[in-house]
């Protein structure tokens, strides 16, 4: 996939990866506004391309008390006044047939959740809007089996189409990212490193998943390193009190700087 299939996508000539990045979910929105537009200087000023990221609803989720969302057209809103605001696309999550129509008035990029890849309807209810569709490879699957789940987007006419690495499961309680997956996925689509999913520590017995915010660094690096075509984080600025996946959110305060360090890394890989 060409990232300027993606509308309103920036600096797509500066050499840089790609950027996912926002909350793990839409809480509102002056807080989505307050993330966008820190993002969006920070990518600006160093020429990196960039996608809003929000989840307009959290449907998977440990605990039934868990939060969910605000309400789905309400956050779609949302999503749709970050574009219009700072002109940049956004991406969201999708669990049904029925959310692909519907997001897909609101967003540019739809994106199947890691559990529900293989899932062929909503891959293909999900294809069929003319997005660019975001496959996340799920925690059970081998990098070679992503091979299938982006066929189906293609044999739908659709060639807008890339995979994100969220980590594979690693026991009960912790994921880890075999970087020998994304060269072997970028032969396939274009291949995005979600940065802080693969530092969920899932099932864990309060129901509250947790996570390592101390090894973002470490993991986005060497997905740079590695060549990663895009890297996809999570981020908040208040992330001990976010509702959805706090315990692996990178705090927006450190945000420039990381960003900073992993285009120096991608100047010079691009040496070589």
């Amino acid at each position: 996939m060409n990232i300027q299939h993606i509308p309103q996508i920036k600096h797509t000539d500066s050499g840089n990866f790609f950027l996912l990045a926002g909350p793990c979910a839409i809480e509102g929105e002056e807080m989505a506004l307050r993330i966008a537009e820190k993002l969006v200087g920070i990518t600006d000023n160093l020429q990196i391309p960039f996608v809003f990221k929000g989840s307009f609803k959290k449907a998977n989720r440990s605990r039934i008390d868990s939060f969910s969302g605000i309400g789905d057209e309400k956050a779609l809103k949302i999503l749709r006044k970050v574009s219009e605001t700072f002109g940049v696309p956004t991406v969201t999550d999708i669990h049904t047939n029925e959310d692909a129509d519907m997001a897909a008035q609101y967003v540019d990029v739809l994106q199947i959740p890691a559990f529900l890849v293989r899932q062929t309807d909503l891959v293909v209810a999900a294809a069929n809007t003319g997005k660019v569709v975001n496959l996340k490879k799920g925690q059970f699957m081998s990098p070679e089996s992503m091979k299938h789940a982006v066929q189906k987007v293609l044999d739908c006419n659709n060639q807008n189409v890339m995979v994100t690495d969220r980590g594979t499961m690693f026991g009960y309680q912790d994921m880890i990212v075999d970087f020998r997956g994304i060269p072997t996925m970028q032969q396939y689509a274009s291949t995005v490193l979600d940065v802080t999913h693969s530092l969920q520590q899932p099932n864990q017995t309060a129901g509250v998943t947790g996570g390592r915010p101390d090894m973002i660094e470490t993991v986005a690096k060497a997905g740079i390193a590695v060549g990663v075509d895009g890297i996809f984080i999570e981020t908040h600025f208040n992330p001990a009190n976010a509702k959805s996946d706090g315990a692996n959110m990178l705090h927006l305060d450190y945000f420039e700087d990381l960003m900073k360090k992993l285009v120096a890394i991608r100047q010079t890989v691009n040496q070589f």
